[in-house]
This record gives structure tokens, sequence and C-alpha cells, in this order.
């Protein structure tokens, strides 16, 4: 039986690139925004509240690059078989990303109920941050399966192509969240709702995250017929698995490297004054707005890549990495420019004290330097996993996130204090970007022009 051809092996690449991240665009700058308002109504309780919140991003985005690289690895599986016309095999790859998610979710709830006081002690000296930390992630670790089951489901969703039903069901909880947080963080007399501050914050996130698991289960299951998942006779195959994770483990690694990071530089800033954290947490609440649809865009270019390599079709996959590496590459110089001249502006959401607007300003203005590299960095590792080289995306990462980045940084603090500090994550976002256009090159002689040469495929 003849399989028909997916929209992403026929479109023109510029239409179809646009078709296919537009929506993931929205949807992840719609993330960005709830999760700055999140911090903007936390601002309200006080600086400890905010600090606390910021600290909390290390496990939340452990969480995210758990699920988002079984995610990756699941999608490029999927997208491949569906490239060789192998729907049923397809199928089985998305019920094992199903099975998956519930042992991720498992591994944070643990984490959750065992971990948490360990974890902001080792951030910070003041009990009060420690007591809002405990308080707000408890909550999201435990009833993070609204989470992690979102990102699946999404996922599924972007694998086909369906990235409008994507931006829908995380529009929608995102919404859901941003009308929550101020009811439950300051409460509701007339509806008899106390306030909660950092544990209301908790819950209006979890229940966006409910929210959009709710929606993409329904919009996956009703309308997303590329991709029927096959239950009947299901086991668990290592082999699937290890496929699953020859990709997504790399990918873990990566988005995880974003942890280490900002749990490292909280450490390093312990040293030195407790508002030199909040104005790094600041900067990267502020940063998600520039940097996340560009993640979103990335999310439209992973499954295209990944189809038209298992369709053989070169000339696609090299458009539509060229064109990823520009579009990003103006997005981020828009945020460059705009944190370049509107620091001070930015900072006021949080309601600062003097003390914040000293350290922010220069933070926000150094570190911002980092936006002229990161677009072509993020788009070349994306394209790595896509062509199934996660390990070239995680050395990528390395470069960028760990080294030089944490030892640079104590180099820099030790010699001129947190305003020299800054300037190691730029320059390391420099390294980064070198070794991908080194890497991409290698890429395409080995992999991508033999597929480009040997097709007969017209020009598009």
């Amino acid at each position: 039986m003849d399989v028909k051809e997916n929209k992403m092996g026929t479109m023109p690449v510029p239409k179809l690139l646009i078709t296919m991240s537009l929506p993931m665009v929205i949807s992840m700058f719609v993330q960005a925004m709830y999760n700055l308002i999140d911090s903007i109504f936390v601002a309200q309780i006080n600086q400890n509240a905010l600090t606390a919140v910021n600290m909390a991003f290390p496990m939340q985005s452990l969480m995210i690059a758990f699920q988002t690289g079984l995610g990756v690895g699941m999608n490029a599986l999927v997208s491949r078989l569906l490239g060789e016309k192998k729907p049923k095999e397809a199928g089985r790859a998305a019920v094992h990303g199903l099975l998956l998610t519930l042992v991720n979710y498992l591994i944070f709830l643990t984490a959750g109920l065992t971990l948490l006081p360990l974890f902001f002690n080792a951030q910070s000296n003041v009990a009060a941050v420690v007591d809002y930390g405990v308080e707000y992630l408890s909550v999201i670790c435990c009833f993070s399966f609204g989470l992690f089951f979102q990102i699946c489901f999404e996922r599924f969703l972007q694998a086909t192509g369906k990235t409008v039903y994507s931006m829908i069901m995380q529009g929608v909880g995102a919404v859901v969240n941003i009308i929550l947080d101020p009811v439950f963080i300051f409460g509701v007399d007339m509806l008899g709702i106390p306030a909660m501050g950092v544990r209301g914050a908790a819950i209006a996130t979890v229940l966006g995250q409910c929210v959009s698991c709710a929606i993409g289960a329904f919009l996956h299951f009703g309308l997303n017929h590329d991709l029927k998942l096959e239950f009947k006779g299901f086991r668990p195959e290592t082999s699937m698995i290890k496929k699953i994770y020859a990709v997504g483990i790399p990918s873990i690694v990566m988005s995880a490297l974003m942890s280490v990071m900002t749990y490292c530089m909280n450490m390093i800033l312990k040293g030195y004054e407790e508002v030199a954290a909040t104005a790094f947490g600041v900067y990267f609440k502020l940063q998600s707005f520039v940097i996340m649809p560009v993640f979103g865009m990335n999310n439209g270019i992973v499954p295209i890549i990944a189809y038209n390599y298992g369709a053989r079709k070169g000339e696609r996959i090299t458009k539509t990495i060229k064109l990823g590496i520009i579009y990003a590459t103006a997005t981020m110089l828009v945020g460059l420019l705009l944190f370049q001249l509107l620091p001070e502006f930015f900072l006021s959401f949080f309601k600062p004290d003097e003390e914040l607007v000293r350290v922010g300003v220069p933070a926000l203005r150094t570190l911002s330097f980092s936006f002229l590299f990161v677009g072509a960095s993020i788009v070349m590792t994306s394209a790595f996993q896509a062509l199934g080289n996660g390990v070239w995306s995680l050395a990528v990462f390395v470069v960028r996130l760990l080294v030089p980045a944490l030892p640079l940084a104590a180099v820099l603090g030790m010699i001129g204090g947190t305003s020299a500090l800054w300037a190691a994550l730029p320059i390391s976002d420099l390294c980064g970007v070198v070794l991908s256009a080194v890497l991409m090159r290698r890429m395409y002689r080995k992999t991508i022009r033999p597929m480009t040469e040997n097709s007969t495929e017209k020009s598009i």
C-alpha cells in the first residue's frame, strides 16, 4: 500500500519552515511570557521569594531537559520512520515514548520528596530563601506529570508537522497559568481563596501544565491521524529504546548542562552577594523572551531535517539549516539591541531595589553579548541531533556552558568581581559557535553532500 508523502518532503522549504516553525515560535514566546509573569508576581512578595524561584530554575530546567531530550530522540526516530514509509514502526516508537515519560515523572517525584533542602542550601546562605524554594519546588516536582506528558503529546504533534495544534495546547496552558498566578499568590476573598504566596505560584504552574496535557492528549488521539500509537501486543523493546536514547541521551545531557551551569554559577555567586544571584536569575527569565522563540523554530526544524534525512533529500536539509541560521541570528540581534538599550526598563518589572539595579544593569548588558553567537549555534546543534549525531551536539554544549564558562567565571570573579565575571558566558558562546561551524562543515561533507549528489530531486 502506498503511503502518502508528508508535506515535510514536498512543500517548498521556505514556506515549510515558516509553516512548521511559526506556531512553535508563538507558543514558546507565550511560554517565556508566563515564566516571566510568574517571577514578576512573586517579586511583589519580596526579593527573597524572587531569589528562591530563580534558584528553582536549575531543577525545573532539569525536568524539562529529561523530557525534551526524550522527545528529541523519539521525534527523530518517529519522523525518520515516517519518512521511510513505516507508520506502524513509528507508532511503536511513540508508545515507547509514553512509557519512558512515566519513568521520567517517577524520577522527579522522588527527587521532590527527598532532595530539595540540600538543593537550595547549596545555593544560598539565607534561610528564608531556602524555605521559599522548598515550598515552591515541592509542589512543582510532585505534580510534574502534567509537564512531562504535555511535552510528550506536544512532540507527537510536532513529529507529523501539526505544529498549530502544539501551539494551541501550549498557549491555553500558559493563559491558564497567567490567570491563576495572581489568584493563588495573593488570594481572592470573595471566592474564599487564601493568599498562598510562592506555593500559589507553583499551584498555578502545575494546573496550567495539566490543562495543556489534557488538550494535547485530545488533539493527538482525536486529530493526529498520521501517527497512530500501536498499543496492541505492545512489549518494551530494548532495541527501540536504544534508538530513542542514541539521540535522546546527548540531548538530555545538553539540556541538563544548562541546569548544571546555572546551579554552579549560583554557587560561585554565593561567595559574593545574594543580589548577584538574583540578577543572574532575572537575566535568565528575560533572555528566554529572545531565545525561546529560537528554540521554538528549532522544534519545527528538527522533524523537517529528520524526515528528509530518512527520505534521502539532501538539498532540502541544506536549505533548512541555512534558513534556520539566518532567522535565528536575526532574532538574537534584535534581542541584543534591546538588552543594550533598555536594561533599566526590563529590571523595573521585578520591583528592584538600588542594589539590584546596580548589579543587574551591567549584568544584562554583558551577558546579552552571548546573543551574537547563540542563534547559529542552536540551529547547528539541532541539525546534528536530527541527523543522528547527538554526540557532536553534546560537544558544542559542553564548550558553550561548562568549559571554559565556569572556570573562567571563577577566575574573572576573583580578578574583577561580578562585573567582570559576567563576561565568561559570551566568551564561551563564541567558542561554541566556532566549534559548531567546524563540525557542520564536516557533517555536510560526510553526510549531506553525498545525498545531494546522488539525488535526482529537482531544486525546490
